[in-house]
């Protein structure tokens, strides 16, 4: 499939032709093509293209891949292949070092301007920032650490007068300096990372099996088939049976006229936040990054209805008493004027900000889960729920500049502060507030340092396989108590022949098939790949830098 940037639609793309003679004469060659949708030609481009995506017999009237289309009728148009055999290794450079003047400034290209019904302003700006590290966030970390100057310093290899004048912004906080307190203090550089945690993806003209198959890759027989309501869809393949990662399309009608079998096209994939930790295992399995897997879901015109993108603070950065208390005084700024608050101290604290189709959502990660009887070393998580526009405008960015770490956490310094002081509203009447106003505040630390780490934290995934624990931990919970007295009271013989007489549903049948078909996958696996373990004492892996995609010359 072809897109054309301007207009965002996919096209079948036909060779019409070259404006010279040979195509020897240069690595970027002129040509024609036609765009046609749905078998009608719409319109004649003459476009520049790599000439490694011309094949020496490509003849007049043959259907070309040409990837993203980008210019304009005034600058001319270029072709951008998007499969990674096909990379143009100068652009490629030229691109990360463009990138690199950018950050440089501190400044990074954001998200177009998109039309908002809703009366606030809750668009997305031209450009925004985050902080750097300052003074001030070093002093908030010797403080969560209970240490005093001297010990400080002593540790991470300086003396006390630097490091006070480094607290006190007197003398600037280098690179070295940075080094050395990750050296001392291993866990800090590990106290944030980035994860996704929901991913929603729309087909136009797919069929659930066509998506499970081509673009998920997963087996089919793993998934179970049944029938839906949800989301005006009549059909749904539940991975393993449970819905966690789960693709919902429409049955099949018989049509009145010839009894024949009518397919209605159009599906969805669902990721929830346990289906991405399962996906994620997936995507390894099949030598796959995140990115990767998104630029192959494009090139099948899918488009994201929902990305979750969560910030998880590891080392107790935030206190959720501290935000919460913060919200309840009114000393925080949003461009949102909405925000609710859920939950209570023992079972933790759920602060919203904004709503769709942008969200961002601060909780209490560690208490959550315990409601759930399940452990987790996330103390609170900040996500950045984004819908339809919201999600496909940040998945361009980092296609396209390859700053998803940078770009999320400058877009949550752009749109939530809090600080230590009430706000007066009627500042906030007045235009450039934030620059005029709210940067003269004083700011919460915590918030502020989790900003300015946020920057350097890492993309992590990590996967986890598919298994019938979640049965295993309610029989655990609910059951086993119950089968202890029954064996005590002389009855376990009662239950184990009534286990060897139940029929399971076909459900129940096809959920052990699918562990079955998992063990036995994972098993010629770890054969064939050396003994491979994909569930190592290392539960996160980080995922591939720009630098070894470069490498690996790819084109993303």
């Amino acid at each position: 499939m072809t897109v054309l940037a301007e207009t965002n639609q996919f096209y079948s793309a036909t060779f019409l032709g070259t404006t010279q003679h040979s195509l020897a004469y240069t690595n970027t060659p002129l040509i024609k093509v036609g765009l046609s949708l749905h078998g009608e030609l719409q319109t004649v481009k003459t476009i520049k293209v790599n000439g490694n995506q011309l094949s020496n017999n490509l003849k007049l009237g043959d259907f070309i891949e040409l990837g993203t289309i980008k210019g304009d009728e005034l600058n001319g148009y270029t072709a951008i292949s998007i499969d990674a055999t096909q990379a143009d290794d100068n652009n490629y450079r030229k691109l990360f070092t463009d990138l690199e003047s950018l950050k440089n400034v501190g400044k990074y290209q954001l998200l177009k301007l998109v039309t908002n019904d809703e009366k606030e302003d809750n668009a997305m700006e031209d450009f925004i920032k985050a902080p750097k590290l300052q003074g001030s966030h070093i002093k908030t970390i010797r403080e969560m650490m209970s240490l005093k100057q001297v010990e400080f310093a002593k540790k991470i290899g300086i003396s006390r007068p630097l490091l006070a004048l480094v607290e006190t912004d007197s003398k600037p906080i280098t690179d070295e300096f940075v080094e050395k307190m990750y050296t001392a203090f291993p866990d800090l550089k590990n106290a944030l990372d980035l994860q996704f945690d929901w991913v929603t993806i729309t087909f136009s003209d797919m069929t659930g099996e066509q998506v499970i198959n081509d673009v998920m890759r997963l087996k089919p027989e793993l998934f179970l088939e049944r029938s839906t309501t949800q989301n005006f869809y009549t059909r749904e393949f539940a991975f393993a049976g449970e819905k966690n990662i789960y693709v919902q399309d429409f049955e099949p009608t018989k049509d009145v006229d010839t009894n024949q079998d009518v397919q209605k096209i159009g599906a969805t994939m669902y990721l929830t936040g346990q289906g991405t930790r399962l996906f994620e295992k997936a995507l390894l399995e099949q030598g796959l990054t995140w990115k990767k897997f998104f630029v192959q879901a494009k090139r099948f015109k899918g488009t994201f209805s929902r990305l979750d993108i969560a910030l998880n603070d590891n080392w107790g950065l935030l206190d959720m008493d501290e935000i919460i208390e913060a919200t309840q005084q009114n000393r925080f700024w949003s461009k949102s004027r909405s925000f609710a608050i859920h939950g209570n101290n023992q079972d933790g604290w759920t602060a919203n900000f904004g709503k769709s189709p942008f969200v961002i959502r601060i909780y209490d990660k560690q208490k959550e889960q315990e409601q759930k009887g399940l452990e987790t070393s996330i103390k609170n998580r900040v996500e950045l729920e984004l819908h339809a526009n919201r999600a496909e405008q940040v998945i361009s960015e980092w296609f396209e500049n390859d700053n998803l770490v940078e770009y999320t956490a400058s877009i949550l310094y752009t749109y939530l502060w809090f600080v230590d002081e009430p706000i007066d509203e009627e500042e906030l009447k007045g235009t450039h507030v934030r620059e005029r106003y709210i940067d003269s505040l004083k700011t919460m630390p915590a918030w502020s340092l989790l900003t300015s780490l946020g920057q350097s934290m890492k993309f992590v995934r990590e996967p986890k396989e598919q298994s019938v624990d979640s049965i295993l931990s309610w029989i655990m919970k609910y059951v086993v108590p119950s089968l202890e007295v029954l064996k005590k009271t002389g009855h376990w013989h009662e239950v184990i022949e009534a286990m060897d007489k139940a029929n399971l549903s076909p459900e129940q049948e096809k959920l052990i098939k699918a562990n079955l078909v998992n063990a036995i996958t994972n098993s010629k696996a770890n054969l064939e790949h050396g003994n491979l373990n994909f569930d190592k004492q290392q539960r996160k892996y980080v995922e591939e830098t720009a630098e070894f995609e470069k490498k690996a010359n790819l084109t993303f």
